[in-house]
Protein backbone atom coordinates (compact mmCIF):
# COMPACT_ATOMS: atom_id res chain seq x y z
CA UNK A 1 0.00 0.00 0.00
CA UNK A 2 2.66 2.50 1.05
CA UNK A 3 4.82 1.91 -2.14
CA UNK A 4 1.20 2.20 -4.30
CA UNK A 5 0.50 5.62 -2.50
CA UNK A 6 4.14 7.18 -3.31
CA UNK A 7 3.94 6.25 -6.62
CA UNK A 8 0.65 8.10 -6.70
CA UNK A 9 1.80 11.36 -5.03
CA UNK A 10 4.64 10.76 -7.63
CA UNK A 11 2.07 11.38 -10.00
CA UNK A 12 0.54 13.39 -9.12
CA UNK A 13 3.31 15.82 -8.53
CA UNK A 14 3.96 15.58 -12.11
CA UNK A 15 0.69 16.17 -12.87
CA UNK A 16 0.24 19.28 -10.97
CA UNK A 17 3.37 20.75 -12.10
CA UNK A 18 2.46 20.34 -15.65
CA UNK A 19 -1.09 21.43 -15.30
CA UNK A 20 -1.95 25.27 -14.88
CA UNK A 21 0.45 26.39 -17.41
CA UNK A 22 0.60 29.95 -17.74
CA UNK A 23 -0.44 31.07 -21.24
CA UNK A 24 0.99 34.25 -23.17
CA UNK A 25 -1.42 34.25 -25.91
CA UNK A 26 -0.18 35.97 -29.50
CA UNK A 27 -1.92 36.67 -32.44
CA UNK A 28 -1.16 32.78 -34.22
CA UNK A 29 -1.60 30.98 -30.94
CA UNK A 30 0.21 30.90 -27.28
CA UNK A 31 3.38 29.53 -25.70
CA UNK A 32 4.04 28.77 -21.91
CA UNK A 33 7.43 27.11 -20.02
CA UNK A 34 8.21 25.03 -17.26
CA UNK A 35 11.65 24.88 -15.53
CA UNK A 36 13.01 22.20 -18.39
CA UNK A 37 10.53 23.32 -21.41
CA UNK A 38 9.15 26.02 -23.76
CA UNK A 39 5.91 24.86 -25.37
CA UNK A 40 4.33 26.58 -28.19
CA UNK A 41 1.70 26.12 -30.11
CA UNK A 42 -0.11 27.69 -32.96
CA UNK A 43 -3.24 27.40 -34.05
CA UNK A 44 -4.09 26.53 -37.81
CA UNK A 45 -6.39 28.71 -39.76
CA UNK A 46 -5.99 25.86 -42.88
CA UNK A 47 -5.57 21.97 -42.30
CA UNK A 48 -2.03 21.12 -42.80
CA UNK A 49 0.42 18.82 -43.36
CA UNK A 50 3.80 18.29 -42.14
CA UNK A 51 5.25 18.49 -45.45
CA UNK A 52 3.33 22.39 -45.43
CA UNK A 53 5.86 23.46 -42.14
CA UNK A 54 9.42 23.98 -41.84
CA UNK A 55 10.37 24.60 -38.08
CA UNK A 56 13.83 25.46 -37.96
CA UNK A 57 15.05 25.19 -34.48
CA UNK A 58 18.75 26.09 -33.12
CA UNK A 59 20.24 26.96 -29.76
CA UNK A 60 19.63 30.38 -30.01
CA UNK A 61 16.78 31.02 -32.86
CA UNK A 62 13.63 29.61 -33.90
CA UNK A 63 11.90 29.78 -37.35
CA UNK A 64 8.37 28.88 -38.58
CA UNK A 65 7.03 28.82 -41.97
CA UNK A 66 3.49 27.36 -42.77
CA UNK A 67 1.95 26.66 -46.32
CA UNK A 68 5.38 28.82 -47.68
CA UNK A 69 4.22 32.12 -44.77
CA UNK A 70 6.49 33.06 -42.23
CA UNK A 71 4.68 32.85 -38.83
CA UNK A 72 7.89 34.00 -36.63
CA UNK A 73 11.40 34.13 -36.84
CA UNK A 74 14.40 35.32 -34.53
CA UNK A 75 16.60 35.11 -31.41
CA UNK A 76 15.23 32.94 -28.62
CA UNK A 77 14.15 34.63 -25.10
CA UNK A 78 17.17 31.91 -24.16
CA UNK A 79 19.42 28.86 -25.66
CA UNK A 80 17.42 25.47 -25.86
CA UNK A 81 18.94 22.04 -26.91
CA UNK A 82 18.64 21.66 -30.67
CA UNK A 83 18.56 17.92 -31.00
CA UNK A 84 16.07 17.54 -28.13
CA UNK A 85 13.30 20.22 -29.14
CA UNK A 86 11.21 18.91 -31.25
CA UNK A 87 7.59 19.64 -33.36
CA UNK A 88 4.12 18.06 -34.02
CA UNK A 89 1.17 18.53 -35.63
CA UNK A 90 -2.44 17.38 -33.91
CA UNK A 91 -4.86 16.76 -36.18
CA UNK A 92 -3.76 19.23 -39.08
CA UNK A 93 -5.22 21.91 -36.89
CA UNK A 94 -2.68 23.05 -34.09
CA UNK A 95 1.21 22.77 -34.25
CA UNK A 96 2.76 22.00 -31.18
CA UNK A 97 6.81 23.00 -30.42
CA UNK A 98 8.41 21.50 -27.69
CA UNK A 99 11.74 23.89 -26.81
CA UNK A 100 13.94 21.93 -24.43
CA UNK A 101 15.88 24.69 -21.99
CA UNK A 102 19.78 24.13 -21.85
CA UNK A 103 19.06 25.93 -18.80
CA UNK A 104 17.11 23.59 -16.08
CA UNK A 105 16.19 26.27 -13.57
CA UNK A 106 13.23 28.43 -11.90
CA UNK A 107 15.60 31.23 -12.35
CA UNK A 108 15.56 30.75 -15.89
CA UNK A 109 12.42 32.51 -16.89
CA UNK A 110 11.96 33.53 -20.04
CA UNK A 111 10.18 37.30 -20.37
CA UNK A 112 9.56 36.53 -24.10
CA UNK A 113 9.62 33.75 -26.26
CA UNK A 114 11.61 36.45 -29.21
CA UNK A 115 14.12 38.53 -27.61
CA UNK A 116 12.21 41.53 -28.90
CA UNK A 117 8.99 39.64 -29.71
CA UNK A 118 6.18 37.72 -27.48
CA UNK A 119 6.57 39.53 -24.47
CA UNK A 120 4.60 38.11 -21.36
CA UNK A 121 2.84 41.17 -19.73
CA UNK A 122 4.29 42.04 -16.11
CA UNK A 123 1.04 40.54 -14.96
CA UNK A 124 1.87 37.22 -16.71
CA UNK A 125 5.49 36.95 -16.39
CA UNK A 126 4.92 37.30 -12.54
CA UNK A 127 2.38 34.64 -12.48
CA UNK A 128 5.01 32.37 -14.83
CA UNK A 129 7.62 32.69 -12.20
CA UNK A 130 5.48 31.50 -9.28
CA UNK A 131 4.51 28.53 -11.19
CA UNK A 132 8.09 27.83 -11.94
CA UNK A 133 9.24 28.45 -8.35
CA UNK A 134 6.85 26.13 -7.35
CA UNK A 135 7.67 24.01 -9.99
CA UNK A 136 11.49 23.35 -9.02
CA UNK A 137 10.10 23.19 -5.31
CA UNK A 138 8.26 19.95 -6.33
CA UNK A 139 11.15 18.79 -8.81
CA UNK A 140 13.09 19.46 -5.54
CA UNK A 141 11.45 17.52 -2.84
Amino acid sequence: LHSSKKTYSNLMAHFDEKSGLILCDTDWGNWSQTVEEVQITVNLKNKTSGRDVTCEIRPNSIKLVIQSVELFSGQLYGTVVENESIWSLNNGKELEIILIKSIKDASNCWRSLLKDKFAADPKVFDEMEKKLTLERFHLEH
